[in-house]
């Protein structure tokens, strides 16, 4: 490339980063997504949200809907709890307490959820809400943020799958504090997506997560 100019090299650099180095070592092909891969991402996915919500409802049957109560701050702590004690685990590899990474993360699933329910809920709400009523909303802010996530998937592939779990981990932490600065600012903020937003992220990590870690 010694005799190329400076423009023809950018461009052959960004023509390389464009693509995807394939199975065969061989061969370049244009990296994309194939529909059988975004069936078995569908397919994960539900499966995961299944198990999350099996126990949230067997857990709304048995104490109701007392998580109501929670201001969202409180939600934040309990994820930043379960998240840290992640990151222990994984260094660690010792548990003295029967739960183990994956209740972990199941855990951090349903808090986002209750976060999110609770963003929405007003005066109005009451505090206990019926069975049918939790499992509902439950079903719509999973399938909002799951829409989320194919909407990332489309603009940057499949990258989750590259990750490690460990990362995962991580970035849960780094939008827990972003979270905790956000409600520390009143909910202001001068360039940066809401509490919302960073809850269905730690959701969609912690579903990736339990994907990789090969809940079904």
């Amino acid at each position: 490339m010694r005799h190329l100019s400076q423009r023809s090299k950018e461009e052959i650099r960004t023509k390389i980063s464009c693509i995807a180095y394939s199975k065969n070592i061989s061969t370049f092909q244009p990296y994309n997504i194939s529909t059988n891969k975004l069936s078995n991402t569908t397919a994960e996915y539900n499966a995961v949200i299944k198990i999350c919500k099996d126990l949230f409802m067997k857990k709304t049957r048995d104490y109701g809907t007392a998580w109501r109560i929670l201001r969202l701050q409180s939600i934040t702590d309990q994820i930043f709890i379960k998240a840290q004690r992640i990151r222990t685990l994984e260094e660690k590899k010792v548990s003295k307490v029967d739960e183990d990474i994956t209740s972990e993360y199941i855990g951090i699933v349903n808090y986002c959820l209750i976060a999110m329910m609770q963003l929405e809920a007003d005066a109005d709400t009451p505090t206990e809400l019926s069975v049918e009523a939790v499992s509902k909303l439950f079903d719509d802010k999973a399938n909002e943020t799951r829409d989320l996530m194919f909407a990332k998937n489309h603009d940057y592939g499949e990258a989750w799958r590259d990750m490690r779990v460990s990362s995962m981990t991580d970035l849960i932490l780094m939008k827990i504090l972003r979270v905790k600065q956000i409600e520390d600012n009143q909910g202001t903020t001068l360039a940066s997506e809401g509490v919302k937003a960073n809850y269905q992220d730690m959701l969609n990590y912690s579903v990736f997560a339990l994907i990789k870690l090969g809940v079904k």
